[in-house]
């Protein structure tokens, strides 16, 4: 799971290289290989993955998460002039789209930090799986539809494009989402964004890496398929290889702009945790 509350982190390293498995990771992995989740069992957490997160938001509401009031720093593009609106047209409204807004730990914070730093002429859709998260967004006292709409949707089908018209979004964050869909599901995915970006429109993108420490901790009975798991709750996680990224979006129609591994560790003081993190960070633009 993505930070949580009792969570920091310190000590970005940001790499090319996939992580070099010790003889006890190897070991690990091999253990995951086992006993794999029965196909299905599999069937069954994708046809109730919704419910799953809603449950996951009925357990935890707004407290799990903490604010994610580092975005700015890592995707400058969040706060600089972005440099896709037609010229002469610098006074158009910006449009920002946040895929998976849980319950909005990313857009209020950024609205506020837009807000204090003069730039106010943005509106912002953001969008998530689970119903329960959006209502928590609209029930947020900063919730205010003259600056956003929050609405429910999956990416994997074309329901966005209820909400969203064509080639009308500049920017679009997926932070920590794409990893909960099944992979056969990627390309719809990237698909559907590409189709609702302005040309030159970028999709700012950080997730779980390969061989992440959470990836490696997973039990067997846990794993579904290649680098795909279920967790304890039934929601699902993919660790993602930089290659393996940069030719999803790359054949959905995008540049690569940046694209890399971050290792990091998370202190947990409450829980005596330190341990190293991968992390997989990139910057995609629509041709």
């Amino acid at each position: 799971m993505e930070e949580n509350t009792n969570e920091q982190f310190i000590d970005d390293v940001f790499t090319c290289a996939e992580k070099s498995l010790t003889d006890d990771e190897k070991q690990k992995l091999e253990e995951q290989n086992k006993r794999l989740i029965p196909e299905f069992k599999a069937r069954q957490l994708e046809a109730q993955a919704q419910k799953h997160w809603d449950l996951f938001y009925k357990r935890n509401e707004t407290r799990f998460f903490k604010d994610r009031r580092w975005t700015t720093r890592e995707f400058q593009e969040l706060i600089n002039d972005y440099p896709s609106l037609p010229s002469g047209e610098g006074n158009e409204c910006r449009k920002l789209l946040e895929v998976g807004c849980g319950v909005g730990n990313f857009v209020f914070p950024l609205m506020e930090e837009l807000e204090s730093l003069g730039q106010k002429n943005n509106y912002f859709y953001a969008c998530d799986f689970s119903p329960r998260a959006v209502e928590f967004v609209r029930s947020n006292p900063k919730y205010n539809e003259d600056r956003i709409k929050a609405f429910q949707c999956d990416t994997t089908t074309n329901s966005i494009h209820q909400n969203i018209p064509p080639e009308s979004i500049d920017i679009i964050s997926m932070i920590f989402v794409l990893s909960a869909i099944s992979p056969c599901k990627f390309d719809a995915v990237i698909k559907n964004l590409h189709t609702i970006l302005k040309p030159g429109g970028i999709v700012l993108f950080r997730d779980y890496g390969r061989y992440d420490m959470a990836q490696l901790r997973f039990k067997s009975g846990h794993k579904i398929s290649d680098n795909f798991y279920m967790r304890q709750d039934g929601t699902r996680s993919y660790y993602f290889a930089e290659q393996e990224l940069s030719n999803l979006f790359r054949e959905n129609g995008f540049e690569i702009m940046a694209n890399s591994y971050v290792h990091r560790r998370t202190l947990n003081v409450k829980e005596g945790i330190d341990v190293p993190r991968i992390f997989l960070q990139g910057k995609f633009r629509k041709l």
